[in-house]
């Protein structure tokens, strides 16, 4: 049994610049653009061993068997999730049925900026809602890029888009998790959540077309903007505040998208915006070629027959992320393995748990229930109505392996680093340092979120790593644990668009494999400012708007 260690250096400061050393040569060797992201991933697992060993003191032997287990929950269900939204894609361009959605959508709005709002914002927001976990983010992604766009602009823009709805994903697993370790009901978390933000969903869709267009670009379509932010964010509010935390995203991603289609059909800007580069420097435009919307009206039936595949995806995925159905397939389609010479046998100790509590480190292969083993089904159901024969889905197949490999490299290695600095406790000495900002705290504890998603990728992983931390230190200080509880989770979803798998899950999916550094300079900037706005908010709700603060009954 090994107790975590928080403070190797008996020196606050020291303790939290070793814990912070992995990631940050992580993110430098990206955003440097001079060492592959797939070697940047390994080269920094490395560093992480070495500093969990060498400084925070975890033996060798727990060090590398965590990073093995990291490896192998990188693939499941992260890449599993990637390689078949991929492939469901492929299928899809190679038998033309993706071209007619393009003509499809360009019927809807020729302008760039409305297709951003309808496809990166309120139909990723949909994936979200119905799958999380990097769906969104791949599924936008390929459609922009499809539909002409530079892959600096689809990747980034659905990064930046993919943040309102993220703290309510996977039909609101990330409040669950939430709630499984503070112990406070999901409802009122969610409530909270509802409060804090509907404010961001408001200022995304602005946000997003001008990160695109420039403020110029922005101005001229902001009543498609508006109605798009107030279709998504008023629902938002009242169903995580009225209904429950779980089809959030679900319901406001719908009332969004028919809101911002039914709009479309009275108003149209007066210039049609038909550049699909970024407006500032956007070297990625010269190495996409025009695509040409045929000027043909696709017919009822070809309209329909591109929007099969991903009306199959939206049905399976439905089910596949109800209880429902993984109640109903887990217990026999479960292969648990505790990994042996690791499961229980690391301690988290105070002050990050009330109590001297063991890790777990249990590799919980649900094969049937992933959600990328529900899109591979939609891909192949959707194949064979396509008119694929099996021989020729596994052709495609094997070439999105191929595709994708470096890809699931690198998301791999980079669970990798987030499940060795767990278990080492390397992230929750980073998350102390934020809890001891006094009066300041909910500002930095919402930072304390947006970090955790940044190192792990995950909202949920996020509020599973800090929530109880987040709990313990917001009592200490006299202020609400379910404000600050909820504050982990929204201000995590602003980390979303720059941690390393999500930039990986965007690059493969526009086939701009090898840019990552260049995706994270153009979204880092976002993210931090978005996030420093919901710490400020976090704060006026703290100690100016506490009426804003949910209460138990």
């Amino acid at each position: 049994m090994w107790n975590q260690v928080y403070n190797p250096f008996g020196n606050s400061v020291l303790s939290t610049l070793a814990a912070a050393i992995p990631v940050v040569v992580l993110l430098a060797m990206i955003a440097s653009n001079k060492v592959k992201v797939h070697i940047a991933a390994i080269i920094a697992l490395v560093v992480a061993n070495l500093m969990a060993i060498f400084v925070f003191t975890m033996p060798a032997d727990l060090s590398i068997r965590a990073s093995i287990l990291g490896i192998v929950t990188g693939f499941f269900p992260i890449g599993w999730i990637v390689l078949n939204v991929i492939f469901l894609y492929r299928l899809t361009v190679e038998k033309g049925v993706f071209e007619t959605l393009q003509n499809t959508i360009g019927g809807v709005t020729r302008d760039r900026r409305l297709q951003i709002l309808l496809i990166a914002f309120s139909f990723g927001a949909f994936f979200e809602g119905a799958s999380g976990f990097g769906t969104p983010v791949a599924v936008t992604a390929a459609i922009l890029i499809g539909l002409g766009f530079s892959p600096l602009a689809a990747s980034g823009l659905s990064l930046i888009a993919n943040t309102a709805p993220v703290a309510y994903g996977a039909l609101g697993t990330p409040i669950a998790g939430l709630s499984s370790v503070t112990g406070i009901d999901p409802f009122l978390l969610g409530a909270m959540v509802g409060r804090q933000l509907p404010f961001f969903s408001l200022i995304i869709p602005f946000w997003v077309v001008w990160a695109f267009a420039g403020y110029k670009g922005m101005k001229e379509v902001w009543p498609a903007i508006l109605v798009t932010g107030v279709s998504f964010a008023v629902p938002q509010y009242l169903i995580s505040n009225f209904i429950n935390p779980w089809i959030v995203d679900i319901g406001a991603s719908l009332i969004s998208m028919a809101c911002l289609i039914g709009f479309l059909r009275i108003w149209q800007p007066k210039v049609i915006w038909t550049s699909a580069a970024l407006r500032t420097r956007d070297d990625s435009a010269s190495q996409v070629p025009p695509v040409q919307v045929s000027k043909a009206k696709p017919t009822r039936a070809e309209v329909w027959a591109s929007m099969t595949p991903w009306i199959i995806v939206c049905a399976v995925l439905l089910l596949w992320g109800t209880d429902w159905f993984k109640n109903a397939v887990n217990p026999w389609a479960t292969l648990s393995y505790a990994v042996p010479g690791l499961n229980n046998l690391i301690m988290k100790v105070a002050p990050i748990a009330a109590q001297p509590t063991p890790e777990k480190a249990v590799f919980a292969f649900t094969w049937l229930s992933y959600t990328g083993s529900g899109m591979l089904i939609a891909a192949v159901i959707s194949g064979l109505v396509m008119g694929y024969k099996p021989g020729e889905m596994l052709k495609v197949y094997g070439k999105t392996i191929k595709l994708c490999s470096y890809s699931l490299i690198t998301i791999s290695a980079m669970l990798a680093i987030g499940t060795l600095t767990r278990l080492s406790g390397i992230d929750a000495t980073l998350g102390l340092a934020f809890a001891a900002t006094g009066v300041l705290y909910p500002f930095f504890g919402t930072l304390l979120g947006w970090l955790g998603v940044a190192l792990t990728g995950s909202d949920t992983a996020s509020n599973v790593l800090f929530g109880n931390l987040q709990k313990i230190t917001s009592e200490q200080l006299g202020l609400s644990p379910i404000l600050m509880g909820a504050a982990n989770s929204s201000g995590g979803v602003m980390g979303k668009m720059i941690d390393a798998q999500s930039i990986v899950v965007a690059s493969t999916a526009t086939n701009w494999y090898g840019h990552e550094g260049t995706i994270l300079r153009f979204v880092f900037k976002h993210s931090i400012v978005l996030a420093c706005l919901v710490g400020i908010l976090v704060m006026l709700q703290a100690y100016v708007f506490t009426w804003m603060i949910v209460t138990p009954p």
